[in-house]
């Protein structure tokens, strides 16, 4: 009877509820990939798969970046626009000036990093609220591109950067396998770092933060100083990825990196998202995108989905919020 008892009240203890809400994303993954599978059978051919893989990991990129700033309570828009000079400047040194494709690469994640601090001490120093401060810098990010090129796409890249988007490391694809190591960094820093927890503590909340001993305004500076670094990263592996940089890479990749970091968890109110769920979060915009494209969805329709499913996702993550914020207010 004792054995009885514990068994009963060990899977009484369980909270189903909690641990849906902890896996719901990966569920919502999964049923995305059998409806595919179902509705068209080429959706599980290993070449269909590694092309999710590629084009998902180049959004999972920007989307680690953009998670840092949204953890904190604010938002980067320029995610595409940075991500596109990046690739431009690069591509165009590597094909212009005959410098080494790892210098080049260095210089453009400089231009990533330093266009988010711009960012950063906009929304600190001049006290813009992020929506301002990034959108101002989108505008300006794809002018700079668009002044660069010249309106055309830069081509004739080297192979040692063509390689970043088409090459391999050992089984993995190169962009899968930034990804692998990008996601774990993150990951790491979130959940075992000082700085990372005080990244979850700050969330728009300055006051609180600062009596905690948190310097707040050199933490949000440089959450937006890692996100235009992520950015440029994901632009140079989409430049390599199109064997060229066109001046208008990146349009829309800022509202596919939002979608993916709220998908994956996180609340566009702050504090709360993690590495392993953003990642998650790009497959399944991946998965929609290709499985759409197998149908033979209009690029348009696609569009008009993928801004509804960013409206549900935040729909339910302010849903989700208020009733833990109501269920906190009973407990007091």
């Amino acid at each position: 009877m004792t054995f009885l008892n514990n068994l009963f009240v060990r899977r009484s203890d369980v909270n189903y509820k909690a641990l849906l809400r902890r896996y719901s994303v990966l569920l919502i993954l999964l049923g995305l990939i059998a409806l595919f599978a179902l509705i068209t059978p080429r959706f599980l051919h290993p070449q269909n798969l590694m092309n999710i893989a590629l084009q998902s990991s180049i959004t999972a990129i920007a989307a680690l970046g953009l998670l840092l700033p949204i953890l904190t309570g604010g938002i980067d828009l320029s995610v595409g626009s940075t991500a596109a000079l990046a690739g431009a400047i690069s591509a165009g040194l590597a094909v212009r000036s005959g410098l080494p494709v790892f210098a080049v690469i260095v210089l453009g994640l400089l231009i990533g990093a330093i266009a988010g601090t711009i960012i950063g001490l906009l929304a600190v120093g001049g006290k813009l609220p992020p929506f301002v401060a990034s959108l101002s810098l989108m505008a300006i990010a794809r002018g700079l591109t668009l002044v660069y090129t010249e309106g055309k796409p830069i081509s004739g890249l080297p192979e040692g950067y063509i390689a970043l988007g088409s090459g391999f490391i050992g089984p993995f694809p190169i962009p899968v396998f930034f990804l692998i190591i990008m996601a774990a960094a993150v990951h790491v820093l979130l959940t075992y770092t000082r700085y990372g927890h005080h990244i979850y503590a700050v969330a728009g909340k300055d006051d609180t933060a600062r009596l905690a001993g948190i310097a707040a305004g050199p933490m949000t500076v440089s959450v937006y100083t890692l996100s235009g670094f992520f950015s440029a990263f994901a632009g140079i592996l989409l430049t390599a990825r199109l064997w060229s940089a066109q001046p208008t890479a990146g349009i829309g990749l800022e509202l596919e990196a939002i979608a993916t970091v709220v998908l994956g968890g996180a609340s566009l109110m702050g504090g709360y998202g993690n590495a392993g769920g953003t990642v998650v979060g790009a497959m399944i915009m991946g998965v929609i995108g290709n499985g759409l494209n197998l149908m033979k969805i209009s690029s348009y329709v696609q569009q008009i989905i993928k801004g509804l499913i960013l409206v549900a996702a935040v729909m339910i993550d302010i849903h989700s919020r208020r009733s833990q914020n109501r269920k906190k207010m009973k407990l007091v």
